[in-house]
């Protein structure tokens, strides 16, 4: 006999950000165009890359953006249960994607330009790099809070950070340009902005394809719970088990409880139910409890 116990599946982290992503968008998407000009007007591969670091903010916000909208929606389709909240994960994979592409281009053309270096003015380049820092600093501090709860968020946020410090190396390149007339200052802070995205970007992609491959978070120790509700009175074996996260902060679990003859299921349900939630923050679990044959049966399953 099978019996679920589960609640209802909790707002999106990042659905309680809306406005602030909005604003952050806004700020990128302006100043994006601003800092392509200016770079396609000075030649400036610092401002070039910065400005398509801006680009990618603008794309990954978009696209945060579009995965809340889309998760708030998803609950009008029935066939639907669980919504689209794995839209958020994917946008956030988007971004890692589009991060790595930008990093690539920007080594590239660096390495290119060490030969012989173009001369690049520097004035306008300070400019527009103290323009394109405050922006920076505007969309961070919008998205710092909502960062810590959402990877969708922490997808954009990132790129924030990725591109405030490519702000400013590219304030640095200006200054030096403008004050020694260092012709190798523009490509080197190329080279280094895209040393500087490249390990984050990683840690983002990695941590969006263990929520794809619906890997069990990094703090639940699968093999250590199931022997806890192995332990629980009146449950004889535990199989089945599956924990994985459906997007940021929403984890989820499932199993199989073997019972003994006699018991009181509904009790061994509330058990069950409260350590999960209390020793591992599960608050989402379908657990069934089914007696021997049952499990004989479930057994011959090969998946």
């Amino acid at each position: 006999m099978g019996h679920g116990h589960g609640h209802g599946i909790p707002t999106s982290a990042s659905g309680r950000h809306l406005g602030r992503l909005a604003a952050a968008f806004v700020v990128t998407a302006v100043f994006m165009v601003v800092e392509i000009a200016a770079g396609l007007a000075t030649g400036s591969l610092a401002l070039l890359s910065d400005g398509a670091h801006m680009v990618t903010d603008v794309l990954g916000v978009g696209l945060a953006l579009a995965a809340i909208v889309a998760a708030r929606r998803s609950h009008s389709r029935p066939g639907r249960t669980f919504g689209l909240y794995r839209a958020e994960v994917l946008a956030a994979l988007a971004n890692a994607v589009l991060l790595f592409g930008v990093a690539g281009y920007v080594l590239y053309e660096a390495v290119t330009r060490l030969a012989e270096p173009p001369a690049v003015p520097g004035l306008p380049v300070v400019v527009v790099s103290l323009l394109g820092l405050a922006a920076n600093v505007i969309a961070f501090l919008l998205l710092r809070e909502g960062q810590a709860e959402s990877l969708n968020l922490r997808g954009a946020y990132l790129e924030v950070v990725a591109d405030m410090i490519g702000s400013i190396g590219v304030l640095v390149s200006g200054l030096i340009t403008l004050v020694f007339g260092w012709r190798y200052a523009d490509p080197v802070i190329g080279v280094a902005i895209g040393l500087f995205v490249l390990p984050r970007t990683w840690t983002l992609a990695k941590r969006s394809l263990r929520i794809l491959f619906q890997h069990a978070p990094e703090r639940v120790d699968v093999t250590a719970l199931t022997g806890a509700l192995a332990g629980l009175p009146g449950v004889g074996e535990v199989h089945d088990v599956h924990v994985w996260t459906l997007t940021s902060g929403m984890e989820v679990a499932s199993a199989h409880l073997t019972v003994t003859p006699d018991c009181d299921q509904s009790a061994i349900l509330d058990s069950a139910r409260r350590l999960l939630a209390d020793d591992y923050q599960l608050e989402h679990a379908t657990l069934q409890v089914e007696s021997g044959k049952a499990a004989a049966t479930c057994r011959e399953l090969h998946w």
